[in-house]
């Protein structure tokens, strides 16, 4: 088995595959049957999977979503990407080296023709938001097709091994992301009026309102079908796309998307990393930190140029505490290392934004998580509204927030459409939009952490910020944790001294909640010594009775070693391990997690490394820089298709969806406003297709 490969997992099971033998530049190599090449390549210890034609540059993965096309390699002849092409037994896989020949193909001998579907609902999309609508709709026998790009449902869902927040009432808060994915999509197979159409890529909506598709593998030949759907009504919920930053290095092999990394790390099982370092502080970035340690991953640091993350002050609180320093206030400058990365170097920013000369700093590394924000993949939505189609968004291709936010505007969508079908008896209950808009919303102020007084054994609510989140009160027997239910942002409180009542140290706050923020202090058994139970998620053999660890308050100070005296994993705690450790009564109540990491993992380089080559890329497909943009832009021009035409930013196979938001930042760095710019003209077509395929030529 390859060390490359995730042998165990605290959360994820370790599936029994079906080994077949692939080839790479001739060398016969190990993979799964129905992993995608590209996880059969980094298994491998393989990251580099071919060179630009234009320079040479060496390429790798970036979004392991088919949103770009850096991963392309030539399997059995043909360019494809890796990303989203699965292994077959003997597949002869070579890098992408210049532009490649096109193979000895015989003459088409058969030609099936373009079959025409017609539904009621097509729903492009099949994750959180897209399975919620379906379901509303399989529940009133409205005939729909979901199409899905992948080859099982769930989308961003199956990448997620924490526990959901919002509300446990709405949007199954407190459950896994994976187990979630799971019981929407059997929920889904029980309406006979759904049908899945999975490996399935929708690439166009045409003025005669029809939708054309790509069914991809669809026999052992790996023949595609190309197929034109007809709906009644169209349903866009494709999630979004991660986007891209500019610094020099910044398409080096291990230069990557955070969506990527949870791809390779959480639904393949490989190890796709040593030592990683973060690109940005929201919930996507700090997530994949915490994801990494879990897959014994080294994580050197996290950078964030904002003065606070983003994201859920729980998520970083969970970094922290376990030994990964967090860097507000800065970014990164470069990406180093002549064919992959070898070390990233960051600096502070000023009031401008601008690096800081002198406080450069190096850490080694071989993989850059890029995790600066998401845009909506809405081009199917805009396109079908402009052709008059009845069309719909939900999710992140409406507007980008949480998994949690996604599921529950699917519910909304999913009777707004019955609805608009002619299905009646039913209202769509107004609170569901109030709820909708707690679901979106962006963390809050942060409050003090309260510790009750006089009670010798009680929970410690280390959440202090205010998210949309209540599993906490749903398992208290005692109802003595409270949030207002108006409003469940609120930060949560221990009222049990109010109710009269005690706590009876069942635990189970500690196990439930999302952001690993409760913990339990009993100050019953000892006089000057307290037991304290702490959620824990990493592998199970890792910690027991007699065991001494580091314990950290919220903020990742340490405050000593302490005695582990029980560990306690049950079905109930949900592969959640509870550890008990005997600890002094005066720090017990700050006590909120153990270190898992060394310092030693974070410490920087001696000295800090420049990358001399000015290699800071905007076009990805094209390798345009941001020099020869800017250029263009002083030169008067204010039109993305006038840009694309002088540089050919833009004009590569990801048609524009990677650089498009950066040269817009170009722009309004050099002082031009946003109205000023003239928007890119769409492909007709959003992801490319083999003219094969369009001509409907049936290969043998």
């Amino acid at each position: 088995m390859s060390k490359y490969r995730i042998q165990s997992h605290p959360i994820l099971p370790i599936p029994e595959r079906q080994p077949i033998s692939f080839t790479w530049q001739g060398k016969t190599l190990q993979g799964f049957a129905n992993e995608t090449i590209a996880s059969a390549l980094f298994a491998n210890g393989i990251r580099i999977f071919g060179y630009h034609p234009k320079d040479g540059s060496p390429q790798g993965i970036f979004c392991a979503n088919g949103q770009c096309a850096q991963c392309t390699v030539i399997a059995d002849g043909l360019a494809v990407k890796a990303c989203m092409t699965l292994l077959r037994p003997g597949m002869k896989v070579e890098p992408l080296r210049g532009l490649p020949n096109l193979p000895e193909v015989p003459a088409a001998r058969e030609f099936q023709p373009t079959r025409i579907v017609s539904t009621e609902v097509l729903i492009i999309g099949g994750g959180p938001a897209g399975l919620s609508a379906a379901i509303e709709l399989g529940q009133r026998g409205i005939r729909t097709l979901i199409v899905d790009d992948k080859h099982r449902l769930g989308g961003k869902l199956v990448l997620q091994t924490h526990r959901f927040f919002g509300s446990i009432n709405a949007c199954y808060a407190g459950t896994r992301g994976i187990d979630i994915a799971t019981r929407l999509e059997n929920e889904v197979a029980q309406y006979p009026t759904v049908t899945t159409w999975l490996n399935t890529t929708a690439v166009a909506v045409f003025s005669d309102q029809r939708v054309g598709v790509v069914r991809s593998l669809i026999d052992e030949h790996g023949n595609s079908e190309y197929v034109l759907i007809e709906p009644q009504v169209l349903l866009v919920a494709t999630g979004a796309r991660e986007k891209s930053l500019t610094f020099k290095g910044n398409t080096l092999p291990g230069v990557y998307g955070a969506g990527a990394f949870q791809t390779l790390v959480n639904r393949d099982l490989v190890r796709a990393s040593q030592r990683l370092f973060i690109v940005g502080g929201g919930n996507v970035g700090l997530i994949a930190g915490y994801h990494a340690l879990q897959a014994g991953i080294q994580v050197v640091g996290l950078v964030e140029a904002l003065p606070e993350c983003g994201g859920y002050k729980v998520h970083k609180d969970k970094l922290v505490r376990m030994g990964v320093p967090v860097y507000t206030s800065h970014t990164v400058v470069s990406a180093n290392g002549k064919e992959s990365v070898e070390s990233v170097t960051i600096a502070k920013v000023d009031e401008n934004w601008q690096p800081i000369r002198g406080t450069e700093r190096t850490f080694e590394c071989d993989t850059l998580l890029i995790a600066v924000g998401l845009d909506p993949v809405d081009e199917f939505y805009r396109k079908a509204k402009e052709f008059g189609m009845v069309a719909y968004a939900a999710g992140d291709a409406d507007e980008v927030a949480e998994a949690s936010a996604a599921m529950f505007s699917g519910k909304i969508r999913g009777l707004e459409i019955a609805r608009y079908l002619g299905k009646n008896g039913f209202e769509i209950p107004a609170e569901w939009f109030r709820t909708a808009e707690i679901l979106k919303s962006r963390p809050g102020k942060v409050t003090q952490e309260t510790i009750p007084e006089d009670e010798t054994v009680f929970p410690v609510l280390h959440c202090s910020q205010e998210i949309p989140c209540n599993p906490c009160t749903s398992v208290c027997s005692q109802g003595a944790i409270y949030i207002d239910p108006e409003d469940i942002r609120k930060v949560p409180d221990y009222i049990a001294k109010k109710l009269g009542t005690t706590c009876i140290a069942c635990e189970k706050c500690v196990t439930i909640c999302p952001g690993l923020a409760i913990t339990l202090v009993d100050m019953r058994k000892e006089a000057e010594f307290a037991h304290v139970t702490i959620p824990y998620e990493f592998e199970k053999e890792s910690l027991k009775a007699g065991d001494w660890v580091t314990v950290t308050d919220t903020a990742g100070n340490l405050l000593g070693e302490v005695e582990v005296i029980r560990t306690r994993i049950a079905k109930a705690t949900d592969r959640t391990m509870l550890v008990k450790v005997r600890a002094p009564r005066q720090i017990a109540t700050r006590i909120a997690g153990i270190r898992v990491q060394e310092n030693w993992v974070s410490q920087p380089t001696e000295q800090w490394v420049e990358r001399l080559e000015d290699d800071t890329i905007v076009c990805r497909c094209e390798r345009v820089t941001l020099a020869e943009i800017k250029d263009v832009i002083r030169s008067g021009v204010r039109d993305m298709n006038e840009t694309k035409a002088i540089t050919r930013a833009g004009m590569g196979a990801c048609g524009g969806k990677t650089c498009s938001s950066i040269i817009k930042r170009a722009f309004r760095e050099l002082g031009i406003q946003p109205a000023e710019v003239t928007e890119n003209t769409l492909r007709p077509l959003f992801i490319e297709v083999p003219l094969g395929v369009f001509a409907g030529v049936k290969d043998e």
